[in-house]
């Protein structure tokens, strides 16, 4: 069996010969948990069975589909054939379909799918519906009341391709999803673009700030699916984990639950290296928060303008002005006499290299203060693919340590002196 990767030029005609034939079926592709590689669960995904030209893409043929009125027809035959599938493989899998935008604005989709879910007793708790941004957009009024009513039924809400569309933080906030899919052409070019793989991390860091799972589309690597695990991102799709398959291999493919071990091992390697707290904003944000509150440390970080992107309230009053105050601005106009004495560990974390246990004396600038002795450190800030973004800097008070070395030093120098004179 072959797909068809160029049109076939289909006519109204042969499409709705097709749908009266039966020959438009569901095809299923896996969702996986990235981090432990189990099943998730599987998207319905419509192919025409060509009689002469085998397996053809939804992109060829279903513009004509949707021009002929048709859509509903051709949801309710592969909807229909994909459930009762599903219940025939003895344990239903959770499945997702995406609907069109012009069933999203249809008030008898909801009816349909309480229908077909009583006809093949598929539980719609288990059913998601896969929504794209471009079918919120015409009337936002008739996809919520649609949408309020899928979800009475049960039925989760996924928005589609997420980051491509209009207005989506809007739509996030207008209607009750469940689920986030991140577009495949951020998960093609995270690797290599490195705004790509910011806007992934931002995705992921949102859906968990709301409470919504998050599925990379696309996954073709197991490089691409190492950095979607350590990001945070909990479902992988894509030909990594298995292309389309007919409902023959429905079962199959739910029968073999470490189908995936080859890959997955690569994918814990990949992710071995990283703790599961970089991977979440919100928690890497939580415990930042605590390090700088409760540390007895000075601690500022620099972006690589050197910067300041955030310190503590300890390093702020050591300089002698507001948090506010130095946020934004770079180190050598906050201040300029201590930025030339360590301007050059600076540029050379810049360059990827750690520096530990520098001594730096700070004379007091405001009445009340003391004269200080720190021992700094100036390390290397990286993003997700390794390359420096900025620099940590971190110090602690060594003054009594150093008053208290002073004094022994003089103690000794004594002891010998007179020692000495007595000999």
């Amino acid at each position: 069996m072959r797909y068809k990767g160029s049109c076939v030029n289909a006519t109204f005609d042969q499409v709705r010969s097709a749908l009266e034939c039966g020959q438009v079926i569901p095809f299923f592709q896996p969702l996986i948990h990235l981090r432990g590689g189990s099943l998730s669960g599987f998207e319905v995904l419509a192919r025409w069975e060509h009689p002469e030209e085998g397996p053809v893409l939804p992109s060829n043929f279903i513009q004509v589909v949707e021009e002929a009125g048709l859509m509903g027809r051709l949801t309710e035959q592969v909807l229909h054939r994909a459930l009762s599938t599903s219940m025939a493989s003895g344990l239903p899998p959770r499945l997702s379909v995406n609907v069109s935008p012009s069933q999203l604005r249809d008030s008898t989709l909801p009816e349909l799918l309480r229908r077909l879910g009583e006809e093949t007793g598929y539980p719609l708790e288990l059913l998601t519906i896969e929504i794209t941004e471009s079918a919120l957009v015409p009337n936002m009024d008739q996809a919520k009341q649609v949408a309020s009513q899928l979800k009475g039924l049960g039925c989760r809400l996924s928005l589609d391709d997420f980051g491509t569309g209009y207005s989506s933080l809007h739509h996030l906030r207008g209607l009750p999803f469940d689920e986030l899919k991140i577009d495949r052409s951020f998960v093609n070019s995270m690797l290599d673009n490195r705004e790509s793989r910011k806007i992934v991390a931002a995705v992921v860091g949102l859906g968990r700030s709301l409470g919504l799972e998050t599925v990379g589309e696309g996954v073709e690597t197991e490089r691409q699916a190492g950095m979607l695990s350590w990001l945070g991102c909990e479902i992988g799709q894509g030909w990594l984990f298995g292309r389309p398959a007919p409902a023959k291999d429905l079962r199959g493919m739910m029968e073999r639950p470490t189908f995936l071990e080859p890959h997955m091992a690569k994918i814990r390697a990949i992710d071995a290296g990283r703790s599961s707290l970089e991977a979440m904003p919100e928690q890497r944000l939580a415990l930042l928060e605590a390090i700088y509150d409760g540390t007895p440390c000075y601690i500022a970080c620099l972006d690589r303008q050197l910067r300041y992107v955030s310190l503590n309230k300890r390093l702020a009053d050591l300089n002698g002005r507001s948090v506010e105050e130095h946020l934004g601005r770079p180190m050598r106009e906050v201040i300029p006499h201590v930025y030339q004495r360590t301007e050059k560990y600076l540029l050379r974390a810049l360059k990827g290299e750690s520096i530990s246990d520098v001594e730096i004396f700070r004379e007091a600038l405001q009445h009340g203060q003391r004269d200080k002795t720190l021992l700094a450190s100036y390390q290397p800030m990286l993003d997700e693919a390794g390359e420096v973004i900025g620099v940590l800097v971190g110090m602690i008070d060594i003054t009594a340590r150093k008053k208290a070395e002073s004094a022994l030093r003089r103690r000794d120098s004594r002891t010998r002196f007179f020692g000495t004179a007595a000999m």
